[in-house]
């Protein structure tokens, strides 16, 4: 009976002994991928950082995600418990000897994970290196629009002008004329844009201020933002020919067909010194078609 307990012994020890180096070299790998994901992870914010480079970008997000994933991987198959354990639940409470055994188990695993702390570390140094580098392609987003979508190039004593720059005054305007203006500086500016038109139907009272019977509006519709063109002199009717969304030009531009559910902005103008047409502030609200922050 010695001899055999001897020989157990013995065998337990070789079988301890083999384990040991087998969590060694598991440990050298777990510690390289993770190494390796943080080098990657960093070169990658370094490239883009610097113009980026599709090939060199692709490569090291790829060395990063493969050196996480591997030692993701080594961790969970030679240091996590993978075996299937099934008790008889005869007699639910432990005898001494669980307890015993239970606390040595605990105190053993405390101190492998002690001994693997810089494991841990190198692990959430990686994930921490590649979210960094993740974080650079928002500025390919391009820089915040502030309020760009919300202003235009109007402002108090602005003047109203063609294309070719040419200012405006009231006389130049004959009943049941419409000209594109921009305001003065900021020709053919996208969202600026604008309808002066003569209605000829006397002094107007609108929401915003006119000049007599000369009112104006933005020329994008409200709808998905094309150029309100066409104008129904008779009907004094402004037409989207895009989705035929149909404003009426002496009620506030309302819609009364079509897609369009708000009015097109009316800018207020006025006359400056010398008489020519002048914006009195810019249009009220955001022009052309909704976005993510505009209400109705």
């Amino acid at each position: 009976m010695s001899g055999n307990g001897h020989s157990d012994t013995q065998v337990d020890d070789g079988h301890e002994a083999a384990g040991g180096t087998e969590s060694s070299g598991g440990e050298r790998v777990v510690a390289l991928a993770f190494a390796v994901a943080i080098l990657a992870a960093l070169g990658l914010t370094v490239v883009y950082s610097v113009g980026g480079q599709p090939q060199l970008e692709g490569l090291f997000l790829g060395l990063a995600l493969a050196g996480i994933g591997v030692g993701a991987v080594v961790w969970a198959q030679r240091f996590m418990p993978n075996e299937e354990v099934t008790e008889d639940r005869i007699e639910l409470a432990s005898t001494d000897d669980e307890v015993l055994a239970f606390t040595q188990a605990f105190e053993a695993g405390e101190e492998n994970l002690e001994r693997r702390s810089l494991l841990v570390k190198l692990g959430l140094g990686a994930l921490g290196a590649l979210g960094l580098a993740a974080v650079f392609p928002i500025r390919s987003l391009g820089p915040r629009p502030g309020r760009g979508l919300k202003d235009t190039g109007y402002a108090e004593g602005v003047r109203l002008v063609t294309v070719q720059g040419a200012p405006l005054r009231p006389e130049s305007l004959s009943p049941g004329t419409v000209v594109t203006v921009w305001p003065e500086g900021h020709e053919n500016e996208a969202d600026s844009p604008t309808l002066l038109i003569r209605t000829g139907a006397g002094k107007l009272e609108l929401r915003q201020a006119t000049v007599d019977d000369v009112v104006a509006y933005s020329k994008l519709c409200t709808h998905t933002g094309c150029p309100v063109g066409l104008y129904q002199v008779q009907e004094q009717l402004l037409l989207c020919p895009c989705h035929q969304s149909t404003f009426d030009v002496v009620d506030g531009a309302e819609p009364i067909f079509g897609p369009a559910a708000r009015p097109l902005p009316q800018l207020p103008i006025g006359l400056d010194a010398q008489g020519f047409f002048v914006a009195l502030g810019d249009f009220p609200e955001p022009v052309g078609g909704g976005f993510w922050d505009r209400g109705r």
